[in-house]
C-alpha cells in the first residue's frame, strides 16, 4: 500500500486560560504515564503494547478536533472500551480549545492518546521544506505541547506524518529531524515529563529502512524517542506474512521503541489476522504493537464504524478487530525486549535516499526559538492563520545537537550555514483524503501541494 500524505496535525495551547473542565468528576483509571526504556515503552515496570485505532471523524474534508467535543467523544470511548483499546492517534487538534473533558473520558477508559502536532496550516511542506520550518511553525508545535503534557494520558506525540512519500521527498527528512529535536529540547527546557517524540512514516519500501535509521542515528541530542510507519502489507485471508517477518528480522538491532501508525490492509474481508502477528512472540522483540486505520468510515472502506447524524453504526470490520484483539493478548512479561543499543548509523546518499548534509548536521533552529524554550510558547493559533510561508528558502545549518536542550536549561544554537533550496516539485506531491487510507492514494493530488506531508 503506498503513500498517504498526511501531514501529521495538531496544535495545542499553552498558558492560555481555558473554560472550566467538563470532565467527569468520578475515580479515574489509574493511568501510570508511559516511558521508554531501551527499544520498547514501559506502563511503569510492566511492558505497554500499543492496542489502538486511528481516531479523526470527519476526514480531511473539515480539518476539525474530534476530542475537543466532549459529548461525541465519551460517545466513542464506549466503542473503544468495547474494542479493548489501550491508545487512539489523532491527527489534528485545534489548540484554542479545552480538551479537559475528552482527555478524562480517556484516562477513565485506561486509555491513552498518540498525538501528532501538526496542522494543514502549521506543518512542514515537502514542495518548501526550508521555508515551512519557521519560529511561527514551531510555535504551534510547542503549543500543543504545552497542553498537552498535563495529562498523564499523553502517551506521545509525532514530530511528522509521512513527510517523505517517495525518492525526492526524502530531502525534507532533516527538517523533519530537526523539528523532533526541538520538541524534544523543548520538553526538557519547560521541565515537562519526558513525553516520547518520534515520527510516522509512509509506507514506502525504498527508503522506510532509510528513514528509521536516520531517525535514529547521530548524538543523542538528534535522535528521536521512537519510531513509526505505516504498514498495509499484511492482507486477510493470509494468516502470515512474509513481509512483516523480513522487516522484522531487519529491524531486529534497532534500539528504540518501533510500532505501526497505520495498518489494516481492506484488499478483502478482513478478518485482522495481522492483530496475531503483531502481538505474537515472534514480534514482540521488536515491535510495540499499532493502531488500527480507522475508526470511522471516511469514504475508502477502511472505518470500523459509521457515523450519521452524531449516530454511530458498527459495521462487520468492528466486530472483526474485537474478536482478533481479545484472541490475542499481548505477550507475558517483557516480551523479550532489549534493554539498551547502539544508535542506527546514518544511511547516506543514494538513488532513494536525497540528503546532502553530514551526519552530524541539521537545519539550525530558527531565531528566536529559544525565547520560547524561556518563555513558553504562548497563545495557540488554533486551526486559522499558517506557518508555511513565514520562513525562508536560505538553509541555515548547524551541527545535529547544538540548540538541543537536554538538561532543562536552554543552550544556544550555533553552527555554519549553507546556501540553498530545501523546496521540491510539486508536481510530485500526493495525498488522500485524511488520514490517508493507501488505496485511494491516487485520489487526491492537491491536497498534498497545501499540507505537505499531511494528515488524510
Amino acid at each position: 500500500m503506498k503513500t498517504s500524505a498526511i501531514a501529521a496535525m495538531g496544535a495545542l495551547a499553552a498558558g492560555v486560560s481555558a473554560t472550566p473542565s467538563m470532565a467527569p468528576q468520578q475515580k479515574r483509571a489509574d493511568i501510570t504515564p508511559v516511558t521508554v526504556k531501551g527499544n520498547a515503552f514501559f506502563q511503569g515496570d510492566k511492558r505497554f503494547y500499543i492496542r489502538g485505532v486511528d481516531y479523526q471523524p470527519g476526514g480531511s474534508s473539515k480539518a476539525s478536533d474530534p476530542i475537543a467535543d466532549a459529548d461525541s467523544c465519551k460517545r466513542d470511548v464506549e466503542k473503544f472500551k468495547a474494542l479493548g483499546l489501550n491508545t487512539i492517534r489523532v491527527y489534528t487538534v485545534d489548540n484554542s480549545k479545552d480538551h479537559d473533558a475528552c482527555m478524562g473520558y480517556l484516562a477513565d477508559a485506561g486509555i491513552y492518546l498518540a498525538l501528532d502536532v501538526n496542522s494543514p496550516n502549521y506543518s512542514i511542506n515537502r514542495a518548501k521544506p526550508a521555508r515551512s520550518y519557521n519560529k511561527a511553525y514551531l510555535q504551534s508545535v510547542f503549543a500543543t505541547i504545552d497542553a498537552f503534557e498535563k495529562y498523564d494520558n499523553t502517551l506521545l506525540f509525532f514530530s511528522g506524518n509521512e513527510v517523505i512519500n517517495d525518492d525526492k521527498s526524502s530531502e525534507c527528512a532533516p527538517y523533519v529531524k530537526a523539528t523532533d529535536r526541538d520538541m524534544r529540547s523543548y520538553i526538557n527546557a519547560r521541565k515537562y515529563r519526558k513525553i516520547p517524540v518520534g515520527y510516522s512514516a509512509a509506507d514506502v519500501a525504498e527508503n522506510r529502512l532509510e528513514m528509521a535509521n536516520y531517525m535514529n542515528c547521530g548524538p543523542d541530542g538528534a535522535r528521536s524517542d521512537f519510531f513509526a510507519f505505516n504498514d498495509y502489507a499484511w492482507c486477510d485471508p493470509d494468516k502470515t506474512s512474509s513481509d512483516w517477518e523480513q522487516k522484522a528480522k531487519n529491524f531486529s538491532s534497532y534500539s528504540i521503541p518501533l510500532f505501526l501508525s497505520e495498518y489494516g490492509c481492506n484488499k478483502n474481508t478482513r478478518t485482522f489476522n495481522a492483530v496475531s502477528g503483531l502481538y505474537g512472540d515472534s514480534m514482540a522483540s521488536v515491535y510495540s504493537g499499532g493502531l488500527v486505520y480507522e475508526y470511522s468510515e471516511e469514504g475508502s472502506d477502511y472505518g470500523l464504524v459509521k457515523i450519521d447524524d452524531g449516530k454511530v453504526t458498527e459495521k462487520d470490520d468492528f466486530a472483526a478487530l474485537k474478536k482478533a484483539l481479545a484472541g490475542t493478548p499481548s505477550p507475558s512479561g517483557d516480551g523479550g525486549y532489549k534493554s539498551s543499543g547502539e544508535a542506527s548509523k546514518c544511511p547516506t546518499k543514494s538513488d532513494h535516499w536525497n540528503v546532502d548534509l553530514k551526519d552530524d548536521e541539521l537545519p539550525a533552529q530558527p531565531d528566536g526559538v529559544k525565547d520560547f524554550f524561556d518563555n513558553g510558547a504562548g497563545k495557540a493559533p488554533g486551526l486559522t492563520g499558517g506557518s508555511q510561508d513565514s520562513g525562508s528558502d536560505k538553509v541555515e545549518t548547524a551541527g545535529a545537537a547544538d540548540g538541543a536542550v537536554t538538561t532543562g536549561a536552554s543552550t544556544t544554537s550555533s553552527g555554519a550555514s549553507a546556501s540553498g533550496s530545501g523546496s521540491a516539485a510539486a508536481g510530485s506531491l500526493k495525498a488522500p483524503s485524511f488520514a490517508a487510507a493507501p488505496l485511494v492514494a491516487s485520489m487526491v493530488v492537491v491536497a498534498s501541494t497545501l499540507f505537505g506531508a499531511s494528515m488524510l
